[in-house]
């Protein structure tokens, strides 16, 4: 456990520790770090919209750039995540309903999110970080697996087979599919519904804009293509290194993990400081265009030692990985 034993406290007994932030910041500090800003929060939604643009754009000029524009484009789809996940904590304005539009039509819908079924979901994961109740505790207890799993599963996310399952399955839910009868049947078929249906009207808008400017196809090579590949295995990603095999599930400082990122792994895999994830459970109201300046805070305060810190995407994906097979006994 963190010696900073005094700055922590349970909401109840399931709930996951927290942190309070003047324990480690000054209030200067602290009043600066949480300042909001709806130019950063709404800038960065037409900041990536404006990214994927420029990559279409590109590849449309020259089609050998699709080769570039596909990971590129793939990585700005987990960045509208990251963004309805902003909006999920209402961080991208503080006028409630600019937040949610933008949180939701013009981040999570055009992926296939919800920010309705999603807002309540996220929460409850922060509020039970890794504690059984932690609806998000599927994606990390598997971990650590084996080499040859995790190559398993890059491979299905590249060959649009995980995208492919992930839609056959929403959709079959918006119309009742796959659901078992029960008290929550309604609730389920209903949140399936509130994502599929604005799937389908973005995704619509989109290619019908592509193709009365003439490129009809690019909606296929340079929206779907991505989505159903590269953001599929980047998301994986994401989901690995924030908290697959961290160190102390109990310790409010390394039950998520930090992931020091290079600039061709913000390009490529981590937009939007999504990187810093320990940070954002210890103070989950931090904007997430702050995270990165309250890291740096942290560190010059020798804070960051305690945390669970990495450096680079490729350490945390061998760590994911080093279950040793099983050899067979003779």
């Amino acid at each position: 456990m963190s010696a900073l034993a005094t700055g922590l406290y349970k909401q109840d007994m399931a709930a996951a520790k927290r942190i309070r932030p003047l324990d480690l910041f000054t209030k200067e500090e602290w009043d600066y770090v949480s300042r909001r800003s709806d130019l950063m929060g709404l800038g960065m939604v037409i900041h990536c919209w404006a990214v994927i643009g420029l990559a279409m754009a590109a590849a449309i000029w020259q089609p050998v750039l699709i080769i570039l524009a596909v990971p590129i484009i793939g990585a700005r789809q987990l960045g509208l995540a990251v963004l309805m996940h902003e909006a999920a904590h209402g961080g991208l304005a503080r006028n409630k309903g600019l937040n949610d539009f933008f949180g939701h039509w013009l981040s999570g819908a055009p992926i296939g999110g919800s920010l309705k079924a999603y807002r309540p979901y996220h929460l409850q994961h922060h509020k039970f970080a890794q504690q059984p109740e932690d609806p998000d505790l599927v994606l990390s207890a598997p971990f650590p697996i084996t080499q040859e799993s995790l190559r398993r599963k890059i491979i299905r996310d590249l060959t649009g087979q995980t995208f492919f399952k992930q839609r056959y399955n929403q959709f079959a839910n918006a119309l009742g599919h796959n659901i078992r009868p029960g008290k929550s049947a309604g609730n389920r078929m209903q949140a399936a519904r509130e994502a599929a249906v604005p799937f389908l009207i973005t995704n619509g808008i989109l290619l019908l804009f592509l193709s009365l400017l003439g490129y009809w196809w690019a909606f296929f090579v340079l929206w779907l293509l991505p989505m159903a590949t590269w953001n599929m295995m980047v998301t994986r990603l994401r989901n690995i290194a924030e908290h697959a095999v961290v160190p102390d599930h109990d310790d409010p400082m390394r039950h998520a993990r930090t992931t020091r990122a290079s600039l061709l792994e913000r390009v490529f895999i981590a937009p939007y400081w999504v990187n810093y994830h320990c940070e954002h459970h210890m103070f989950m109201h931090l904007p997430f265009y702050r995270l990165a300046e309250a890291h740096t805070l942290l560190e010059a305060k020798g804070i960051t030692p305690k945390m669970e810190v990495q450096e680079g995407y490729w350490g945390v994906i061998k760590s994911a990985a080093s279950k040793p097979m099983t050899v067979p006994a003779e």
